[in-house]
């Protein structure tokens, strides 16, 4: 089975950064791991790395919680260019749906 791509990274590219940030704005209520995030979206731990700390310092994702040595992170929301990043992943999601059929009346 093919596995279906979001419009954010089908109009921004494949590359890990994009579909990192996709993935946190595809499921911005819960908080991950950096490792979860990794395997989710299918690179490897060395490749999340700068993404991450990149991520970090800019604001984009923020710290929720550690749990042992795991440190848990999710989308913040009140960042400026998260705010911006959402709303144009839920446009291009919009822009996808397809107008339906006018309904005949019974």
């Amino acid at each position: 089975m093919k596995e279906a791509i979001s419009p954010f990274v089908e109009t921004f590219g494949n590359r890990p950064l994009i579909k990192v940030i996709d993935f946190f704005l595809t499921y911005p209520a819960f908080d991950y791991t950096k490792s979860f995030v990794a395997k989710e979206v299918g690179i490897s731990r060395i490749t999340i790395d700068k993404i991450w700390e990149n991520l970090a310092k800019s604001g984009f994702i923020k710290k929720t919680r550690s749990i042992g040595n795991a440190e848990y992170f999710q989308l913040n929301r009140e960042n400026e260019r998260a705010q911006v990043l959402m709303k144009t992943a839920i446009g291009l999601s919009f822009s996808r749906i397809k107008p339906t059929e006018k309904a005949v009346p019974i």
